[in-house]
């Protein structure tokens, strides 16, 4: 379960009866529009051309948790019923762990018992579930104004430009604020897709109007919460905050953000941190960058080993697959990021009441 405050744990299977979210710590009193869940859930699917052709209706049922249209502070349950589902393909290469996948580990790690169709516990499917939970908690930011909002940062090697947050959060693209360079990454996608091969991508996502003091040092590290959350994200190999990498080729001088006031507030004058000082949030918006591998499911040949021959094969896969994940990531990523900030406002939030306690 994630999270220590507000927490979340995710069940099902690919391929099983259904996958579905656990959310506990949700305020009473939240009002729940299943429009708005229902959209998040739309996003999850992507471009629909670059998409699995597995066409899933991702209806969400309220099992627990919310009654008369809000949220009642008990454990909230939503499951997603699985319809569309041939496991007839998978029967026959269960013991030729498909090179990219956790076939092989997740068949060690539990002993040959694992549910292996389409992923089992692994698969992307389950990402529906982080949605519903972000979905949430962003109800829960809403309150204290907080914005999360992701973008396509890059595929492949096509990168937007840099952009400034004012053109992020106002852009009615909602794959990519960079018009130019989002044509230019729907023609390297469909490239890969015609070739059965696949392309992966980074992911921006920032967070604004978040307060200066959220988080903490070593075990309360906003930072590490956030990298933690986002590396559960299936298919990422990368987590990067403000300038990341690049501030390693710096100087001090060059590095640091310099404090400022600006409308009797301190702020800093550039962002290179990502808004997170200490393991704690200094008020300016939080930047993270999520690196995703390219869609290990391909319809090239591919060298792998067959477990019960104990000998060297060559695999090759059918069934439905995506060519690009990034675009379907846009939400989970934001869900992820949403999720670690409620958790750790809220825990913000108990220690101010406190604090105000005391000065009575």
């Amino acid at each position: 379960m994630m999270g220590k405050m507000l927490r979340f744990s995710l069940f099902g299977e690919s391929h099983g009866r259904v996958v579905g979210v656990l959310i506990e710590g949700v305020p009473p009193g939240i009002k729940v529009d299943m429009k708005k869940m229902k959209a998040e859930l739309e996003r999850r699917k992507g471009i629909r051309r670059f998409s699995t052709k597995r066409r899933e209706n991702d209806e969400p049922v309220i099992l627990s948790g919310v009654f008369n249209g809000f949220t009642t502070g008990s454990p909230i349950a939503v499951i997603i019923e699985n319809r569309d589902v041939d496991s007839s393909y998978y029967e026959g290469i269960k013991n030729t762990p498909r090179p990219g996948h956790s076939d092989y580990t997740a068949k060690i790690k539990y002993f040959g018992f694992n549910d292996y169709r389409g992923g089992g516990f692994f698969s992307g499917r389950l990402t529906a579930g982080i949605v519903i939970a972000g979905y949430f908690a962003k109800e829960i930011l809403a309150k204290a104004g907080i914005e999360v909002k992701a973008y396509i940062k890059s595929i492949g090697n096509i990168k937007a430009k840099d952009l400034s947050v004012e053109e992020i959060f106002i852009s009615k693209n909602s794959f990519c604020p960079d018009e130019e360079a989002f044509q230019k990454m729907l023609e390297e996608m469909e490239r890969a897709r015609k070739e059965g091969d696949s392309v992966g991508g980074v992911v921006e996502v920032v967070a604004i109007n978040v307060p200066p003091g959220i988080g903490g040092p070593y075990d309360e590290d906003l930072e590490g919460d956030l990298a933690k959350a986002f590396f559960a994200i299936p298919a990422v190999k990368g987590v990067e905050f403000g300038l990341g990498f690049k501030i390693a080729e710096l100087r001090g001088s060059e590095a640091n953000d310099p404090f400022v006031v600006k409308d009797g507030k301190i702020m800093t004058e550039t962002n290179n941190c990502g808004g997170i000082l200490g393991g704690i949030s200094n008020g300016m918006p939080i930047v993270a960058r999520i690196a995703f591998k390219p869609t290990p499911s391909i319809y090239k040949p591919q060298r792998t080993v067959d477990l019960e021959k104990m000998e060297e094969t060559e695999i090759k896969l059918r069934g439905r697959f995506d060519s690009c994940i990034v675009p379907k990531a846009l939400p989970v990523s934001e869900a992820m990021m949403a999720l670690i900030l409620a958790d750790h406002l809220l825990r913000w939030l108990s220690w101010k009441g406190l604090m105000s306690l005391g000065k009575r």
